[in-house]
This record gives C-alpha cells, structure tokens and sequence, in this order.
C-alpha cells in the first residue's frame, strides 16, 4: 500500500479523482412487489449493488446507497453516479447476498437504512460478519463458510471461494471470511462472483454449481496489476472467469464493480471497453455481455 500511494505522488495522483466518463443514468423498469416465476430482471444500482427480481423474490446484492466508499462522510473515494434506484422506490426485499466487509461493499447507512424499512429481509453472509450486520440492526442473518449452503426464501444459496481479503479497519484484517454466492430458484442459476482475484476454484464452481444464467462478473478496480493482481480480476480475466464457470453459450455476463468509485489507477471508463474487447477476441455474441448503465434494467429469459 505505501509504494503504490509512493507512485501515486510521484504522478501527481494525490486523491482519488476520476479520469474518464462514468456511465450515464438510466430509467429503472422495477417490478413491484416482485417479478413472477419465469423470467429473472437485473438492475444495476452500482458497482456491485443490484435488484435481482426472480422467481417471486427481490434480491439485493452488496447494496451500497453512500456517497463514498469510506469510513468517513468527508474523504475517501466518492460516488461518481447517483445510485440507479432510490432506496424509497425499492420493492419489498426479500434476501441480501453480502460478499464481504469492505466499504464499497458493505455500507453502514445503507445496512441500517435496509434493516428498518426492510426488517424481514433475510441477509447471508461469510463468516465473521453477521455480527456487523446485526449491530446495524439486521434481525434475520446467518453467516456461512465456502461451500455451506441455506435454504432461505425459497432459494438455495451456496457461499463458493472467492480470493481477496477484508476488513474495515488495519486492526480487523482478515478477521472475517469473503465469498461468492451461488443462487439457485426454481427457474435460474445465478453467480454473483463477488470481489476476486483469479483463482483455481473457479473450474470446480463451474463444474459443481454450473451451468449458469447470469454470472455478474467485476471488471474493475485492476490497476496497478503488481498489487491489484492477488484480488481483483481485470477485464481479460473476467472474462476468461466467465468462460470458464458460465457451462452454456448462451449464459449471461454482467460485469460490475466499475464505473461507480474511483478505487485504483485505470480510467474510469477504461473496463467496459477492455471487456468488450476481450469478448470479441473469443467470438462471443456480443448481445450476452450486458455492460448496463445505472438504473438499467434487462431480463434473462426463462430456461427450459
């Protein structure tokens, strides 16, 4: 951390400012209370944060409404675009999938925010972080270790490795667990990757959980590589994440983790083209790469 903040002076980089265009909001198509069985609709709100509407159940990935991926409300790295959907136009939430504890992942006003106005929301999380949750006054939590699974809602969900680290302070480093979460309803398969370097468990993921619908994939937050490298995939290797778990041609990508917090050195608007690239290089029909703008819904048709 010291060298990469070193280079960073030495290039004049002394905050965290964007350098290049965030995506533009879009008009969310939400389905209220929810989405019936059949089809599975996707809104981004951003970065990691989505509504997942399927099967009867509206789902809440890493939901992050703060204006800054920080500790503190007056420094740190600050959203880039308004979230997708207001917290007042959400439907009914039925379940929250956590990946880990970082602030650009796990905000504390949106956690308590969620708690009251959606208290019978179920959260799962990966060990050590329940306690976080419940102290921001979520009532109904359970935390599970890699390759756990729970029955909740009416869903299957599986907690699958994913390497990064966590923690919300230098004391409490590693002190809690980071996942993945594979979602299973009565029509769709669907892998939300959380934040992760790449890895050797993603064949046995693929194999084992696979084939998938969607796989919401980050494609941000690479650079520099010599330290970004261990933890998050950049677009070449999300891509290649992809291919490896996805199981079927016509499975979906949505990349996130881009676009909304300036967190590393590449151009803002540098992972979506990255990604398309890479995409095409593998001959891949463009139209399952969905690199979506806040507030954008799409829907994955239902499976036979």
């Amino acid at each position: 951390m010291l060298r990469w903040m070193f280079q960073r002076l030495l290039r004049g980089q002394l905050g965290f400012s964007a350098n290049g265009t965030a995506p533009a909001l879009a008009g969310a198509d939400v389905r209220h209370p929810a989405a019936g069985t059949g089809d599975c609709h996707v809104t981004w709100i951003g970065h990691s944060s989505f509504l997942i509407q399927v099967d009867g159940l509206n789902i809440l990935t890493d939901p992050v409404w703060g204006d800054r991926a920080s500790p503190v409300s007056w420094a740190g790295p600050r959203r880039l675009v308004p979230p997708g959907l207001s917290l007042d136009a959400l439907p009914r939430i039925d379940l929250v999938l956590q990946s880990h504890d970082h602030y650009d992942h796990f905000c504390d006003a949106t956690v308590r925010a969620l708690a009251a106005r959606h208290p019978n929301a179920h959260w799962l999380a990966p060990l050590g972080v329940a306690a976080q949750l419940r102290a921001r006054g979520v009532t109904q939590v359970s935390e599970h270790d890699w390759h756990q699974s729970v029955t909740a809602c009416g869903a299957t969900a599986t907690a699958v490795p994913a390497a990064h680290f966590s923690g919300r302070t230098m004391a409490s480093r590693n002190q809690t667990l980071w996942c993945g979460w594979v979602l299973k309803t009565a029509r769709h398969h669907i892998y939300f990757v959380g934040d992760t370097g790449h890895h050797p468990e993603f064949d046995s993921i693929g194999q084992q959980h696979g084939p998938f619908d969607v796989v919401l994939v980050p494609i941000g937050a690479y650079d520099p590589r010599w330290f970004m490298r261990p933890v998050h995939v950049d677009p070449e290797e999300a891509v290649q994440l992809f291919d490896t778990v996805a199981g079927r041609d016509n499975s979906v990508m949505i990349a996130m983790h881009w676009g909304t917090f300036v967190l590393t050195d590449e151009p803002v608007d540098e992972p979506p083209r990255r990604t398309r690239a890479a995409w095409d290089a593998k001959g891949r029909d463009p139209s399952y790469l969905w690199i979506m703008r806040p507030g954008e819904t799409r829907t994955v048709q239902a499976r036979a």
